[in-house]
C-alpha cells in the first residue's frame, strides 16, 4: 500500500497570488447585474497590479458597464489535493485609442502588455481581429488560497519562488 498524505490547505500571501497572476495567461472574469452572475474565460497579462485583457462587444460589456466592479479568478492544478487558487478584485476600464494623451498613453501600454503573450495583436495577422475591445482591471483587493497533498510530485509552482 501507497503511504498516505494528509492535505493541508493555507491562505496566500499578496506576493505569491502575484506570482500566479504573472506566469498565468488564461483567467476567468466574474461580473454581476442585480441577482444575476457570470463567468467568462479570459486570455490576460498581469503587470504592475493591473490585468491587461481584451474581448468582443456584447452582453458582458453592456453587463459591466452597469456595475464596474469585477472579480478574477486564475487557478494552477497539479492534482486534487494539489492546486493554487488567486482571486483579484478590482475595478474594470475599457481602454480607448482615440482618446485624450493620458488614455492614449494607456492603450499603448495596454496594447504592448497584450503583445508579451501574442505578438500578432492588433496586426495584420492577428488571429482573433474580433476581439477589438481592450481593458484592463486595477487589483484593488486579493485572496488565494493553497492546497498541498505532500505527495512528491505535487510541489510543482507551490509558494514563492
Amino acid at each position: 500500500m501507497g503511504r498516505k498524505h494528509r492535505v493541508e490547505i493555507r491562505e496566500l500571501d499578496r506576493p505569491e497570488i502575484e506570482q500566479i497572476l504573472a506566469r498565468n495567461h488564461l483567467g476567468r472574469i466574474a461580473f454581476s447585474f442585480r441577482d444575476r452572475v457570470d463567468i467568462e474565460p479570459i486570455s490576460y497579462v498581469y503587470a504592475d497590479g493591473w490585468i491587461y485583457g481584451r474581448t468582443s462587444e456584447g452582453e458582458k460589456l453592456s453587463v459591466i458597464g452597469r456595475n464596474w466592479w469585477v472579480a478574477f479568478e486564475v487557478d494552477e492544478v497539479d492534482g486534487p489535493f494539489d492546486w493554487r487558487s488567486a482571486v483579484a478584485h478590482g475595478g474594470f476600464y475599457r481602454v480607448e485609442p482615440l482618446a485624450s494623451p493620458q488614455e492614449r498613453e494607456s492603450w499603448e501600454r495596454s496594447v504592448a502588455m497584450l503583445r508579451t503573450v501574442l505578438p500578432e495583436t492588433f496586426t495584420p495577422e492577428d488571429p482573433v481581429p474580433f476581439r477589438n475591445v481592450v481593458f484592463r482591471i486595477r487589483v484593488e483587493h486579493v485572496h488565494g488560497r493553497a492546497a498541498t497533498s505532500g505527495a512528491p510530485s505535487a510541489r510543482r509552482g507551490a509558494g514563492p519562488g
